[in-house]
């Protein structure tokens, strides 16, 4: 799954830049979600009192409110990027908010002061209210939807790449950085997305209920390891077989 995100300041124009760019990739046929990024305090997904909200209330640890034309999985507590991601499936993802996410990111400002704040390595180019008054910007492209929206989803298209892995550094680091130092790096051409080592030299895969779960080089091998050396003892094993470990609830 490609991600990308749309960052800036309050009334810069990211919620009109993030939908038209949900609405243009569906209509090139490609399966998209999102992520709403909200900093309120007042703001909370169900609303308190409700008959969904006391479940969770109660104590449930996941709430699906089942309606006749939509739905909500209701989740309590505050949810880090790295646990969404497994709840996602779809060709792109569209982040509104979180500048600290290790995706590739379209900048909305109003003015070059809000640019200088927030660009970086990870940014691919400029919109928002901005885009009325300048075409480029720090040798970046600045995008006016009601010009150039198709070129700039051919850029997005281009520009993104499937999501890393978001891991805690202090866990991997396999490849030397930080996620976001990696994402810094595959913008600007410096590194590739094959460069990541925790999803592309996998030495184990563990699936929970037919799920994949992200699992840092060090766990790795050490389950590899402990697996190995317990099936390598057993009678009549070949050495170079592979080994399938299903273990029932």
């Amino acid at each position: 799954m490609k991600a990308l995100a749309v960052i800036g300041y309050h009334h810069t124009g990211k919620t009109t830049l993030a939908t038209a760019l949900i609405r243009e990739l569906t209509a090139r046929g490609y399966k998209v979600s999102s992520i709403k990024d909200i900093h309120s305090e007042e703001y909370r997904a169900d609303k308190p009192g409700s008959n969904s909200a006391k479940h969770a209330d109660a104590g449930a640890v996941r709430v699906f409110a089942r309606g006749l034309f939509d739905n909500s999985l209701i989740i309590p507590g505050k949810m880090q990027l790295a646990d969404i991601l497994p709840l996602i499936t779809s060709d792109f993802l569209i982040i509104e908010g979180m500048k600290d996410a290790p995706v590739p990111k379209l900048v909305c400002a109003k003015d070059t002061t809000q640019l200088d704040e927030l660009l970086d390595d990870t940014a691919i180019g400029v919109s928002g209210i901005i885009a009325s008054e300048l075409e480029t910007y720090r040798g970046l492209a600045v995008y006016c939807l009601e010009k150039s929206l198709q070129s700039l989803v051919d850029e997005v298209i281009k520009k993104s790449f499937p999501i890393l892995p978001c891991s805690d550094p202090d866990c991997c680091s396999a490849c030397g950085k930080t996620c976001y130092q990696m994402a810094c790096d595959i913008v600007q051409g410096r590194a590739s997305r094959n460069d990541c080592v925790q999803d592309t030299a996998l030495e184990l895969e563990l699936l929970v209920n037919g799920e994949a779960l992200t699992i840092v080089p060090f766990v790795q091998k050490l389950l590899k390891d402990s697996v190995l050396s317990f099936v390598h003892n057993l009678k009549g094993v070949d050495k170079d077989a592979s080994i399938e470990l299903r273990i029932k609830p």
